[in-house]
């Protein structure tokens, strides 16, 4: 990128769009926390542990335009050998959610099981419940040695909605960039972001905390 190009993307970074950022991030963090401090009903830790990403979406609200759809913000953040990278920001829109659908309000976590769902993550869209196979996540500490599923899915899909958290079956929904948001706080699109395995600024660094708190390797 030329350095007039570099210098440009820099200047976008407004103290409204760093707050944004912020946003976005301790949000996912709080979500992510919330559903981690049931530990009967959480994540296993040992799947957080192998994830190669997590994608945490966090208040997605039914959108009326779309029949059968909602509409959110996600925040992914990939594993690196240091702990966890830095969060990039991505939209989430369409899919049918199953009995969630009724709720005006769901929060939702990915776990990116292997290399293949991490690079459809890198795409300017990714479609889950195409190519890569998709699960709904087992919950609670019991759930720890149901790690086979892994083998079949590249994703495993999570729910909390009305405060139950399950395990659910996603379909149908496209998770894009949101390279303006990326632009503007990293001077990086999202796909740099997660392949460059930054480090979190402190302003972003709560969902990062957090998945290094609660991981199993």
């Amino acid at each position: 990128i030329p350095a007039g190009a570099q210098q440009q993307r820099k200047r976008r970074a407004t103290p409204a769009r760093s707050a944004d950022a912020a946003r976005h991030a301790n949000k996912s963090a709080k979500v992510f926390n919330e559903i981690m401090r049931v530990p009967d009903r959480a994540i296993p830790r040992e799947l957080i542990g192998g994830a190669e990403a997590v994608v945490v979406c966090p208040g997605v609200v039914k959108a009326a335009f779309i029949i059968g759809g909602r509409k959110g913000d996600c925040t992914v953040t990939r594993r690196t050998r240091e702990g966890w990278g830095a969060p990039a920001f991505f939209n989430l829109a369409g899919g049918s959610f199953g009995a969630q659908i009724g709720a005006a309000s769901t929060d939702f976590v990915l776990l990116i099981m292997n290399e293949e769902g991490l690079k459809g993550l890198l795409e300017d869209k990714f479609e889950i419940g195409g190519e890569t196979g998709v699960a709904a996540g087992p919950v609670g500490r019991e759930a720890s040695a149901s790690t086979n599923l892994t083998l079949d899915a590249g994703i495993l899909s999570y729910s909390r909605s009305k405060g139950l958290f399950a395990g659910i079956a996603l379909k149908g929904v496209a998770i894009t960039p949101d390279n303006d948001l990326n632009r503007a706080y990293y001077a990086k699109t999202a796909k740099e972001v997660i392949s460059e395995n930054l480090r979190a600024p402190s302003p972003v660094r709560a969902l990062s905390l957090a998945l290094s708190r609660y991981s199993v390797k």
